[in-house]
C-alpha cells in the first residue's frame, strides 16, 4: 500500500482514509503512510499530522524501538516538531538513529530532549554529543557540569582502550579472527593468485614514515625510490650499531622492546612488514597492533589496505585517521562509509567530506550529514573540489535561513 500513496495510484477519498489512519493494514505499515503523507501530501498533509500525534503509544513504541523501522519514521519523530517525549527514551536507544543526528538532537534539542538524552545508555558512550548537550542551552549550569564530566571520562577510556591495542601487540591465535581470515582470503581467492608475491610498497613512499606530517619533504628527495627509502631505514641501523659499540660488555635486555621510542617501534614494524607476502601482510592487518595497521593501512596492494578495516580490533580513532589521510587508495576511503559501523561515526563522515582524494560520489553522498558549523568550513576548504565547496556553501545557506525563519 505504501507505494501505491507513493506514486498517487490511490483515489483521492482513500488518500483521505489513509490521513486519517483508517486503512485495513499493520499498524507500523499505517504509520510509516502517514509519516509519508505528513511530510509529502499538501492536500492531507496536516490531517496525517494530526492522526500521528494521537496515534496509538504502545505500537509507536515499537515502532522507535525496531532498528528495522523504516528511516523515514524515525526521522519524523525526531524532529523537533514532531518529539513525542514518551517515544524520546525508545529513539535515543536505537541504532539506527545516526550519531549525527543525535548530535543535532543535542545541539537544540528542547529542554524534554535535553532531560531524555541526560539519562540515555547510549548517549552516555558518546562523548561528542554530550558535548553538545552540555552547550545546549536548556541545560541546566549542573547538568553542563556532570556532561562535560562524564565525556572526558568517556573520552579517557576510548584513548586507553586505544593505547592498551597498540601495546598489546599481535594478537594470540583466535578461531574467530582465523575464521574471518580465512573468509576474506576465500572471498578474494582471485586477486591473491595475482598479486601473492607483490612487495609491500607504501602509498606516499617509506620517506613519510619516518618524519611528522608537519615537516616538509626534502624537495631534494624522491620519496617513491630505493635510495630514499634506504635513506629513511639507515638513522634506525646506525643508532642500533652505534648503541652496540658504545656498551660492548652488555647483557641484552629482554624487557627493553618495551620501551622502545614510536620511531624504533615503527622502523621494526617496517622490517617485520617488509619480509612479508600479500597474504602474510593479510594476516598482520587483520590480526596485528594498531602500529602495524597504521602502516599496512597505506599498502599500495588493495587487498592489504583493506583487511586492516575487516581486523576485529581496529578503534574508531584509528578510522577517523584512516578518513582524513591523503597516502591511502580511493578504494580504503571507498570502503570506510560502507562499513555500518563507520559511517554511523560523525567524525569519520566529516573527515572523508573534507579530504580531497575521496572520491566525488562519496562525498556528495555524505554531505547531508554534515553539520552546518562544518559546512561552513568546507565552503572555504580550497583542497576539496569545486563541486563540494559550492555544494556547502548552498547547504550552508539553506540550514541558516531554515533556522532564523524557524527561530
Amino acid at each position: 500500500m505504501i507505494d501505491l500513496v507513493r506514486t498517487s495510484a490511490v483515489p483521492a477519498n482513500l488518500m483521505q482514509a489513509a490521513a486519517r489512519g483508517a486503512l485495513s493494514v499493520p499498524s507500523d505499515e499505517m504509520v510509516e503512510i502517514l509519516v509519508y503523507l505528513a511530510t509529502h501530501n499538501k492536500v492531507f498533509g496536516q490531517l496525517a499530522r494530526m492522526t500521528l500525534a494521537g496515534w496509538d503509544e504502545k505500537s509507536c513504541l515499537q515502532i522507535a524501538a525496531n532498528p528495522q523501522a523504516p528511516q523515514e519514521v524515525l526521522d519524523y519523530w525526531t524532529a523537533n516538531d514532531n518529539l513525542r517525549p514518551k517515544l524520546l527514551p525508545a529513539l535515543l536507544e536505537n541504532p539506527s538513529i545516526s550519531e549525527p543526528k543525535l548530535l543535532l538532537m543535542a545541539s537544540d534539542g528542547s529542554r524534554e530532549v535535553v532531560s531524555a538524552m541526560g539519562q540515555s545508555a547510549r548517549i552516555k558512550s558518546l562523548p561528542a554529543v554530550m558535548e553538545a548537550l552540555a552547550a545546549n542551552p536548556n541545560s541546566t549550569n549542573a547538568e553542563a557540569a556532570a556532561l562535560k564530566a562524564q565525556a572526558d571520562v568517556a573520552t579517557k577510556e576510548g584513548a586507553a582502550t586505544e593505547s592498551g591495542d597498540g601495546a598489546a601487540g599481535s594478537i594470540a591465535e583466535d578461531p574467530a579472527h582465523d575464521q574471518e581470515l580465512n573468509a576474506f582470503l576465500a572471498e578474494h581467492a582471485k586477486e591473491l593468485a595475482f598479486e601473492g608475491e607483490k612487495p609491500f610498497q607504501a602509498i606516499g613512499g617509506i620517506y613519510e614514515f619516518e618524519h611528522s606530517s608537519s615537516e616538509p619533504n626534502d624537495p631534494g628527495v624522491n620519496p617513491h625510490s630505493a635510495e630514499s627509502a634506504a635513506a629513511a631505514e639507515e638513522p634506525v641501523a646506525s643508532g642500533a650499531a652505534s648503541n652496540a659499540a658504545a656498551t660492548p660488555a652488555s647483557k641484552p635486555n629482554p624487557a627493553k622492546k618495551a620501551h622502545l621510542s614510536a620511531e624504533a617501534e615503527r622502523g621494526s614494524s617496517l622490517q617485520k612488514i617488509s619480509k612479508l607476502d600479500v597474504k602474510g601482510r593479510i594476516q598482520l592487518a587483520m590480526k596485528g597492533n594498531k602500529e602495524e595497521r597504521s602502516i599496512l593501512i597505506r599498502d599500495s596492494t588493495k587487498l592489504v589496505a583493506l583487511a586492516v578495516l575487516e581486523s576485529g580490533k581496529i578503534t574508531d580513532g584509528e578510522v577517523e585517521k584512516f578518513a582524513s589521510q591523503k597516502n591511502v587508495l580511493e578504494a580504503v576511503l571507498r570502503q570506510i562509509p560502507m562499513k555500518r559501523r563507520f559511517a554511523k561515526n560523525y567524525n569519520v563522515v566529516r573527515n572523508l567530506v573534507a579530504n580531497p582524494r575521496t572520491p566525488l560520489d562519496i562525498s556528495l553522498g555524505l554531505m547531508k550529514n554534515i553539520l552546518t558549523a562544518d559546512l561552513r568550513n568546507l565552503a572555504s576548504n580550497k583542497e576539496v573540489s569545486d563541486t563540494i565547496r559550492k555544494l556547502a556553501l548552498k547547504m550552508f545557506k539553506q540550514k541558516t535561513e531554515t533556522k532564523k525563519s524557524s527561530g
